[in-house]
């Protein structure tokens, strides 16, 4: 421990249990430096390479169908990684790949057709792939991811609204997590997914405007440990 002690007005530092005696000032520097070193050494870091959890991670969409209502899915599968500058978030990149074929509505006969070449036509294009380009920042820690989305081979530029990234946690398995989440709109005919129905009132039976909320867990990569 460490205690302070008056005498002959003059404030002198002892360090108690190893031996007692006066600290210079450069003695308790050297300490107060190791313990800390100590103690950086002993922390978790955060890593700068996170892979998307595919087991935790969701897109969701949800469209207008009949123009009464709306129909939603989701797509999991998801593969892929973020590297992450944790004092510049415009330096993010990420890059991330979507089991087409993992398309779900809870409704099978509507699932066979979206994944048919009407729609998806996941046989040809198995997967949906997405590569960022740019990080702008947004107010409340929020930011845009700006990147090229691939749906039905067609590759066009998609912005997404992201939530500042969560704080990292352990979860109980000693993994280091956190979390990611955005949104956006797609317009299916963008990716050449043009079938429709024309209804006997007017209006089309499918909408044209996806909106679409992506939900991922992240985890870390222990960082390297240091050489010397």
């Amino acid at each position: 421990m460490l205690e302070i002690c008056s005498q002959n007005e003059t404030s002198a530092i002892k360090y108690f249990p190893n031996r007692k005696g006066e600290l210079s000032m450069m003695q308790l520097a050297k300490r107060v430096l190791f313990v800390f070193g100590f103690l950086a050494f002993s922390t978790v870091s955060l890593a700068d390479l996170w892979k998307i959890d595919g087991a935790h991670s969701t897109a969701r969409f949800k469209i207008r169908h009949l123009m009464i209502a709306n129909v939603s899915g989701e797509l999991t599968g998801i593969k892929g990684t973020f590297n992450v500058d944790e004092k510049d978030i415009t330096k993010l990149k990420a890059e991330a790949t979507i089991d087409a074929s993992t398309l779900n509505t809870n409704n099978a006969d509507r699932d066979k057709h979206l994944k048919s070449a009407d729609f998806f036509d996941v046989q040809k294009y198995p997967t949906i792939s997405y590569k960022s380009k740019r990080v702008m920042k947004e107010a409340d820690g929020k930011f845009k991811l700006v990147g090229d989305l691939t749906i039905h081979g067609v590759t066009k530029e998609v912005t997404l609204l992201a939530d500042a990234l969560t704080p990292a946690i352990k979860d109980p398995w000693g993994n280091i997590k956190r979390g990611f989440f955005a949104t956006t709109q797609l317009n299916r005919s963008d990716f050449k997914i043009t079938w429709n129905k024309t209804l006997e009132t007017g209006g089309l039976l499918i909408g044209e405007t996806a909106d679409i909320a992506i939900e991922l867990e992240l985890v870390g990569e222990a960082p390297k440990s240091p050489r010397g």
